[in-house]
């Protein structure tokens, strides 16, 4: 550029639109200070004042020379950003959300962003607390910043701008940041751990025969080490690795008999990384072989890619579709491209990690919400200069500034975790992940061993490529599947509490054999619900439509909606009698009961409750792994593709709470949900089996479940969903009304339908309460429109409700209710 045309860009005024991280309909436009005309640009951050007093961090969403129409621009107060920290496809990304979900750009900006890089005026810091630091090094700002920090712990931005008698502190705090001094405050969430294993090895000097049998002999008194010794030479023949835990089975001694000859010095323990999805003794190994079936399912899928952009691969339970995606990954990598992984839970993304680590080393990223906003901040800027190639995560990953991506491998693809319900944008996960890939030019992989209905859909209809893995890896057999009527046995007196005899007497036998058992139930806590056996009355929270449940380790009734708690009832409120009953039964009580049935086995529980802690999950999964628990009881969290071992046995407690669920996807997901829990057991070498106990053993799900039918799922499935205009023949957009008058929220709801009716018919349903109608005090009205997938523009449509929801909020009557629309609720 000459110098001429330089000159020329100083002197012309500039105006900025910006993204502000609030709940605004449109972009809000800047003017730009002449000295900075020639650093503004779109993706870098400013400080902008919105409002009286607020001010903000904005990203720079387009540049241009005209001054809005309708407002006279507020200058910028600052420039953030050296360089753009979200770049163009980032934003076509954000757009498309904003469109396409019917939200704000500034919502999708809030969700996308880490809390540090989006710093408003009640933003609080903290200091870090490092001590390596040299304060004497700062500015004398950054000095009285930090000594204010050391009198009052915490600062709001607005603190620390009256403190500095300026508006224009970001730059100041993010050199603070960057430099180690400060942290945004909120609850620091542990990073992920590898798992450690803590392996045995004969010290050096008994590495010869003569050496060995000499130690035998001296432990001729002490036979229980001698059988250690003997124990672990036998092992040693068939495996590279023997434990601790190896040596007690093998000889029924105690831990502390291994203990004593390590601290004779006879073994010695080695600590190695094993990976979390290996199981048992499987170490975490880059060299791995593909079977035939796999290596066909390799080929097929880069040949489907040549033709379609994105590719569903259906493999079953435990047929190694994780080694395939990493042959895709390292062959994107050798192209110099780069890769996301998606998994639906934080619980997955920390299992598969270690594995992925030993193949991508300090190439592989970790993003997900188990990380604190500074850690988020951090890898964000790595994605950004493309110092990670491979990025595992949960959703909120796909809103990371990648380069050269070509390649995105959803797994899991059916899982509804995917799915973001509040706040806005709720969006899917998998779907957005598709259109994030057309952005970029790059390919999609879906994995699952029970798709959803709409992704198979599309694989059957030519949109995606298809292609199956229908063996598992190895000699892994699929588990034979047992259906016990519940019912029947209760005739002939044969359960014992919830559990059938069958049940039982399989527990019983895989202890025996020293194998591990999983069980299933979809309800955690202890007592669903309490009841007064006299009127009736049911414990209800106080702010939501739902009943309290009991938690055995609290002491207390909880609503899961809002977090209320409230003491145990002993006497009735209503009628005064003390006849208080415990109905329905969660994990809690499982355990419970379970403990009373079979005292010797060792129980654990994996729930929302017992994962709270500093690596809970972690915790419970590892010592189940290492046999410390013979049996582990569950929700759903058990059937997320953890790889055990031992496992031999599943029991599914009472199927039917699933497959009665008022839900279009009840079947859908029932089957989805036994099928993965099944494909727990006998994985690699021991063949499993699935018990099922339920009151309608001649359902159609369990029978299909039972032949691992997933076709005939689906056949019928989809035959219902074209019958009663669902998915994935229509398109389902929910508009929830909120009010904390429940008469008002009605009067609102009926006036919105009607408006929607106007433009849309017969499409319009509702309006009517959701089946939990209050939650936290408001209460709810729910209008469900079905759009037709063909000959109706979708665009239009929700014009059209924009419109509709623009008429309705200008109507006085309509002051108060708050308004969200979900688009395609899953």
């Amino acid at each position: 550029m000459s110098e001429a045309s330089l000159f020329q860009l100083d002197r012309e005024t500039l105006f900025v639109e910006v993204i502000l991280p609030l709940h605004i309909a449109k972009t809000y436009t800047y003017r730009v200070p002449l000295e900075w005309n020639a650093q503004v640009a779109v993706g870098k951050r400013v400080i902008v004042q919105f409002g009286r007093n607020k001010i903000y961090s904005a990203v720079i969403y387009r540049i241009s020379s005209e001054a809005p129409l309708n407002y006279e621009a507020k200058y910028i107060l600052n420039l953030i950003d050296e360089h753009a920290v979200v770049d163009a496809a980032q934003l076509a990304l954000w757009e498309w959300m904003a469109d396409y979900y019917m939200c704000y750009m500034g919502e999708v900006m809030q969700a996308a962003l880490p809390a540090v890089m989006k710093m408003a005026s009640e933003t609080k810091i903290v200091a870090s607390g490092r001590e390596d630091l040299d304060r004497s090094l700062l500015s004398d700002k950054g000095y009285m910043v930090m000594e204010a920090l050391e009198v009052a712990s915490e600062l709001t931005v607005n603190d620390i701008i009256k403190l500095l008698g300026q508006k224009t502190v970001f730059p100041l705090l993010k050199s603070l940041f960057d430099q180690g001094y400060i942290l945004i405050s909120e609850e620091i969430k542990d990073k992920f751990k590898p798992k450690r294993k803590s392996f045995l090895v004969f010290a050096p000097e008994f590495a010869d025969g003569e050496a060995v049998r000499i130690l035998l002999d001296s432990l001729n008194r002490a036979p229980k080490q001698q059988d250690a010794v003997l124990a672990f030479l036998q092992l040693r023949k068939t495996k590279t690795e023997v434990t601790r835990q190896d040596i007690m089975e093998a000889t029924g001694v105690g831990s502390s008999v291994v203990t004593s000859l390590i601290e004779k010095g006879v073994f010695r323990t080695e600590e190695k990384i094993v990976s979390r999805l290996g199981g048992e003794e499987v170490e975490v190994t880059s060299a791995f072989v593909f079977n035939e079936k796999q290596q066909e399912a390799f080929e097929r899928v880069k040949q489907e890619f040549r033709e379609k952009d994105v590719v569903l691969l259906h493999g079953v339970t435990a047929s190694g579709k994780t080694q395939l995606y990493i042959r895709l990954i390292e062959e994107v990598l050798q192209r110099g491209k780069n890769v996301l992984y998606l998994l639906p839970e934080i619980a997955l993304t920390t299992q598969i990690t270690d594995r992925l680590k030993l193949h991508f080393g300090e190439k592989l990223g970790v993003y997900h919400s188990k990380f604190n906003d500074n850690e988020r901040a951090e890898v964000w800027y790595k994605v950004l200069k493309g110092e990670y190639k491979v990025v595992i995560g949960a959703r909120s990953s796909i809103f990371l500034p990648f380069q050269d991506l070509d390649l995105v491998v959803v797994d899991e693809e059916h899982e509804s975790s995917y799915k973001q319900y509040d706040p806005a944008p709720r969006y899917h996960a998998r779907d957005t992940a598709i259109y994030l890939a057309y952005v970029h030019g790059a390919k999609v992989l879906l994995g699952s061993a029970t798709p959803s209905i709409e992704s198979y859909y599309n694989a059957k209809a030519g949109k995606y490529g298809l292609v199956a893995l229908t063996e598992r890896f190895g000699d892994a057999k699929l588990p034979a599947i047992e259906v016990i009527n519940i019912a029947e046995e209760g005739r002939k007196e044969q359960m014992f509490s919830y559990f059938s005899g069958i049940l039982l007497k399989e527990i019983t036998e895989a202890l025996e054999r020293k194998e591990q058992v999983i069980l299933f139930q979809n309800r955690r806590g202890h007592t669903p619900f309490v009841q007064c056996s006299t009127c009736g009355w049911v414990a209800k929270c106080i702010n939501c439509d739902v009943s309290l449940t009991y938690h055995k380790s609290t002491n207390h009734l909880h609503c899961h909606y809002c977090g209320h708690t409230e003491p145990p009832v002993q006497v009735c409120p209503a009628c005064g009698m003390p006849h208080i009953e415990s109905k329905g039964f969660g994990t809690e009580r499982v355990e419970e009961e379970l403990e009373l049935l079979i005292p010797q086995a060792r129980i654990g529980r994996l729930d929302l409750d017992s994962t709270k802690g500093k690596y809970g999950f972690d915790k419970i999964i590892s010592a189940f792994d290492d046999h410390e628990f013979d049996i582990l009881i569950g929700t759903q969290m058990v059937a997320k593709g953890l790889d055990f071992g031992r496992v031999s046995l599943i029991g599914i407690i009472n199927a039917d709470a699933m497959i009665n669920f008022p839900d279009f996807r009840a079947y859908e997901r029932a089957f989805s949900l036994f099928s993965q829990v099944a494909g727990r057991a006998g994985r690699r070498q021991r063949e499993g089996k699935v018990i099922i106990q339920t009151y309608t053993p001649n359902h159609r799900v369990l029978e299909q479940v039972i032949q691992h039918d997933y076709e005939a799922m689906f056949m019928t499935e989809v035959k219902e969903r074209k019958n009663y205009l669902y998915p994935p023949f229509y398109r389902l957009i929910k508009v929830d009304l909120k009010h904390t008058d429940m008469q008002v929220v009605h009067d609102g709801a009926l006036r919105m339908a009607d408006l929607l009716r106007v433009q849309l018919g017969s499409r319009v349903l509702g309006p009517e309460p959701p089946l939990i109608s209050r939650i936290r005090n408001h209460f709810i009205q729910t209008v469900t429109l079905k759009i037709e997938r063909n000959n109706v523009s979708i665009a239009k449509v929700k014009e059209l409700i924009r419109q509709a929801i623009l008429q309705f909020e200008q109507d006085k009557a309509n002051r108060g209710i708050r308004i969200s629309i979900d688009v395609d609720p899953y």
